[in-house]
């Protein structure tokens, strides 16, 4: 049997903010704005897929709604780093964020989860 996880607060969130992101400046700003995120789930017990929605600003990412702790961030050349935090669990993604889209890979150990994202700007 599957366990349902909430990963895509986790990543989602990831694409997130909140301790320590990443240095803004003028050109993160081109990432600024609202994004869809989905997050497909290639390894591990997770669910299959999730949809999530966050916000951008300034190389800061957070979730729309939501309640995990986030750090890192986007850099001004597109790249994300980040770890997503909620309560014991931890995640890490990674990957470039484009004008209009963006792809990347995702980690959730404690799960043995592991997948794939990609964004467009809602």
């Amino acid at each position: 049997m599957r366990k349902q996880y909430p990963l895509a607060v986790f990543i989602a969130a990831g694409l997130a903010l909140c301790a320590a992101a990443l240095p803004a400046s003028a050109k993160s700003a081109s990432f600024d704005g609202t994004w869809n995120v989905r997050l497909v789930t290639e390894a591990g017990t997770c669910d299959s897929s999730y949809s999530e929605t966050v916000a951008i600003e300034n190389g800061r990412v957070r979730p729309v709604a939501g309640a995990a702790s986030v750090s890192g961030g986007v850099g001004t050349d597109g790249n994300v780093a980040i770890t997503i935090s909620r309560s014991i669990a931890k995640a890490d993604a990674q990957g470039r964020l484009r004008s209009n889209s963006g792809s990347g890979s995702w980690k959730l150990a404690m799960l043995g989860c592991a997948g794939r994202w990609t964004a467009s700007r809602a």
